[in-house]
């Protein structure tokens, strides 16, 4: 009777608790799982695309050229008695760069003041017997052979003169060349012959040179493709040349600052080179302070024209697709992004200027472009540009070279 017992407790041990966890197991099955909230409307940054009136630039490539360079060489034979300028100064017009030997072109100019002299000497003499002659002439006193003879003998007597005053003008000037002077003001450089060096009338290698820096040229090269589109944009009404500021050019150095001074196109080549296919513009710039070396490579930027109609977008507001098309999402007037294909003309500062895909008035979602999809809903709100972008430059904009020093040597 107790071995009953102790199996009905045991049998009753195990099957409550499994009749109770199937009641349990039963009654979860039963319950309907519970609808979480519903997703949040993505918000995006937008601006509305507006037409302005745009002054457009061409950056271009460009080298640095003297604006006037002078070979020196000697004009007379002779031997450098001494060098007279400092190299790498700058002169002035007129100033003695070296001196020759003078003592051979004084003599030579003494002995034709001698020549001189002594032609004329005889002329009064040669004067008188010629009129004596003429008045023995008409009362037959004399033959007209005679007086032909003394009438030659003055006009000699008179070329003789004139040829030695056009010698001893001769042996005056090859005097002044053993000075040899400065014919244009600028930087000289370094010398080609030392004190003692004989050297020649018009030699080949020049004794130094001088180059005028202030005002300096930059000649600039444009492709023939770059001068069509502008004449092409310029007769299509795309852009207009107002005139105002329309040559004026300015300046990005090798370091990526702004040369403080404009310069002043002064014309356009009508020559294209074969090689390159490119054109030369020649720009004038002042260059006070010596910055502008020779040879200096420059980035230009040209004023084209102003696009009275210019559509800019924030670069940030512009991918591409798999292709390398340029697209922006836009917010159409059902609150829904909707993707466009651009058209872009050119880089303006930190912005897009776009020809076609976007027109004025449509919203284009600047920021949170990452969190939706075309199609999609969204909540806007006004893009608002950082502060210091909007009163500054934009990042990596060259600065003034004046805030750099100037440089000059």
């Amino acid at each position: 009777m107790q071995r009953s017992e102790t199996g009905c407790c045991l049998l009753q041990g195990f099957v409550i608790p499994l009749i109770l966890g199937t009641v349990f197991v039963l009654a979860g099955c039963d319950r309907q799982p519970q609808a979480g909230p519903p997703p949040a409307v993505p918000e995006v940054a937008v601006m509305t695309v507006a037409a302005r009136a745009v002054a457009l630039n061409t950056e271009l490539p460009g080298r640095t050229a003297a604006f006037r360079v002078a070979e020196i060489r000697p004009q007379v034979n002779g031997l450098i008695q001494k060098r007279l300028f400092t190299e790498g100064s700058d002169v002035k017009v007129g100033e003695v760069l070296y001196q020759i030997d003078p003592a051979p072109f004084k003599a030579a100019l003494d002995n034709a003041r001698a020549a001189l002299g002594k032609a004329e000497a005889n002329l009064p003499a040669l004067r008188l017997r010629v009129e004596r002659y003429r008045g023995l002439l008409a009362e037959k006193a004399v033959s007209q052979q005679e007086f032909d003879d003394a009438d030659a003998a003055l006009k000699q007597a008179e070329a003789e003169i004139r040829f030695g005053q056009a010698a001893v003008e001769t042996a005056r000037i090859n005097l002044n060349y053993t000075r040899i002077t400065a014919p244009i003001p600028g930087r000289i450089g370094r010398s080609n012959v030392t004190d003692g060096a004989l050297v020649g009338a018009y030699q080949a290698m020049a004794l130094t040179t001088i180059q005028q820096l202030d005002p300096i040229y930059v000649d600039v090269t444009q492709s023939t493709a770059e001068l069509l589109r502008l004449r092409r944009s310029l007769a299509e009404g795309r852009l207009n040349q107002n005139g105002k500021g329309q040559r004026k050019v300015r300046l990005i150095l090798e370091d990526g600052t702004f040369y403080p001074l404009e310069g002043i196109l002064q014309f356009r080549d009508v020559t294209v080179d074969p090689t390159t296919g490119s054109v030369i513009l020649r720009v004038l710039v002042p260059n006070p302070e010596g910055i502008l070396l020779p040879g200096m490579f420059v980035r230009t930027l040209l004023r084209e024209g102003v696009s009275d109609q210019a559509i800019l977008i924030p670069q940030q507001a512009v991918s591409r697709d798999s292709k390398g098309n340029p697209q922006a999402l836009i917010v159409d007037d059902d609150g829904k992004a909707a993707q466009r294909t651009l058209t872009i003309d050119r880089a303006v500062g930190d912005q897009w200027l776009i020809t076609s895909g976007i027109q004025p008035g449509d919203r284009i979602i600047v920021e949170g472009i990452q969190k939706i999809r075309p199609g999609g809903a969204v909540k806007t709100i006004p893009f608002a540009k950082d502060a210091a972008k909007e009163e500054g430059p934009p990042t990596g904009s060259p600065r003034p070279a004046a805030e750099r020093g100037n440089g000059g040597a």
